[in-house]
């Protein structure tokens, strides 16, 4: 997918690399390479999927990756409804309210 100038794009960044990562850190986290995905508008004229761009952050920041995804959005959620946790927040007003009642 081409993305243009101005589009909302998702960037990846590797900072730093296995062996440049601090050596008081635990070794799992010293084993993988440091990496950023940033959210930005394009601020080259084009560019496809893989390409080194540049993006302008919504707060202003300039930063530089490759690109990963036009029009980025969130595709997490919380799962299915667990019927037994529906009711636990009247459940817990109603225990409430009658200690409530017991301690006037």
């Amino acid at each position: 997918m081409e993305a243009k100038r101005g589009d909302w794009v998702r960037i990846h960044n590797t900072i730093l690399e296995v062996g440049q990562r601090a050596t008081n850190i635990p070794e799992d986290t010293q084993n993988v390479p440091l990496e950023m995905w940033v959210k930005g508008f394009l601020l080259d004229e084009s560019a496809n999927i893989g390409d080194k761009v540049t993006i302008e952050t919504y707060i202003g920041r300039t930063v530089k990756g490759n690109l990963l995804e036009v029009n980025p959005y969130y595709r997490h959620d919380f799962g299915k409804s667990i019927p037994e946790l529906l009711y636990i927040g009247l459940q817990g007003r109603q225990i409430l309210a009658e200690e409530g009642d017991n301690n006037d």
